[in-house]
């Protein structure tokens, strides 16, 4: 996202994001039926393997075609020397123990431990946060961290990618543990999200530059909501139509939040902590992510005492626990939404105010 804002002004930037969202979702659709095909023809390892020879290509093709600067050895050797090491040192141990956190969680009697280290590491990359702006030579530029647009929109796509994730962690146990449905039929089901997102993301980005981007990510977030619902009434008999549209609606209100959200962030920074900027939101995309994933199925199983494998006879009671983690979710996607409205409301104070 750096080097995209670097090079495109604001005018364009989100159908350029949108180009990047595009590949993202072409990464989706194409990873699970590749590794499926590498699971069938070869060991799991080459699912692992694979990476090496790929990773290896992209770093060559980056250092081919993207301008790099290469800076003097004294220069490296004053950054390395000034950095601040106590604050990357607390942070790296917060996120460890944040993502670590979710293996107790999934865990039916490690709740309790789960959430000691979760919480052990949100203070230490709380603390990691306050360090660095007290620092002499801080990572994060204390524009960024006093910035409330940035930061709102940051905020937003945590919540988002937090809801996101917790119907891509609860669709396999309703598809195959429950209805009993093929492993690549589930894989292709769910992968009706990455198709929408690939379709309408280009539209998205299009008209993120040519009409409000502010309304797009309110009408985004609408249609997550909306999906959110559906979700909650998944029927308890296997039929395709209830399935499908809420998977569906999943993907459209992602297309048209993300390109939009990720204008306006990088739009509230000056380019040059554009890096650092795309790097944080990464980083909240990634924690979403993450939180969504260890919460969506540590409260599915918390309301099912003693179940550790969900079946067809799991019946009624995984039903309403289903239910119950996605209206959860979509009281999230709410607060999303009053966010961006906020935020919105808040853009037409600010020019209201300058004219």
């Amino acid at each position: 996202m750096g080097i995209v804002s670097q090079y495109f002004p604001d005018a364009n930037r989100a159908e350029a994001l949108a180009v990047i969202s595009m590949f993202v979702s072409v990464g989706s659709i194409s990873g699970p039926p590749f590794g499926g095909i590498l699971i069938t023809w070869a060991s799991w390892r080459w699912i692992y393997l694979f990476n090496v020879p790929v990773g290896l290509l992209i770093v060559f093709a980056g250092m081919r075609l993207l301008p790099l600067r290469r800076p003097a050895t004294g220069e490296i050797k004053q950054v390395w020397g000034n950095a601040n090491w106590t604050g990357q040192n607390l942070f790296t141990g917060g996120m460890i123990l944040t993502f670590a956190s979710g293996y107790w969680l999934q865990q039916p009697t490690q709740h309790l431990l789960g959430f000691l280290i979760l919480a052990g590491g949100a203070i230490l990359t709380l603390l990691a946060f306050i360090q660095d702006q007290r620092a002499k030579s801080p990572w994060i530029a204390p524009a960024l961290m006093h910035n409330p647009d940035y930061l709102i929109s940051v905020s937003v796509l945590l919540i988002v990618m937090l809801v996101n994730s917790v119907s891509n962690i609860l669709l396999p146990f309703y598809l195959q543990s429950y209805d009993g449905i093929s492993a690549f039929a589930s894989g292709l089901l769910m992968m009706l999200q990455s198709v929408v997102m690939l379709m309408i993301t280009p539209f998205a980005g299009w008209l993120a530059d040519h009409w409000n981007r502010y309304y797009l990510t309110i009408l985004g977030l609408l249609v997550l909501i909306v999906s959110q619902v559906g979700y909650a009434f998944y029927p308890a008999k296997l039929s395709m139509a209830p399935i499908i549209w809420p998977i569906v609606l999943n993907g459209a209100g992602m297309a048209l939040f993300l390109s939009p959200n990720n204008a306006l962030t990088m739009g509230a920074v000056d380019a040059s902590v554009s890096g650092v900027a795309g790097s944080l939101n990464s980083l909240a995309r990634t924690i979403g992510m993450t939180i969504g994933i260890s919460f969506g199925a540590t409260l599915l199983f918390a309301q099912l005492p003693g179940v550790t494998r969900i079946s067809p006879q799991s019946g009624a009671p995984f039903l309403h626990a289903l239910a119950f983690v996605f209206w959860l979710a979509t009281i999230v996607s709410v607060v999303g939404l009053i966010i961006v409205i906020f935020r919105t409301i808040r853009s037409r104070r600010t020019k209201a105010s300058v004219q």
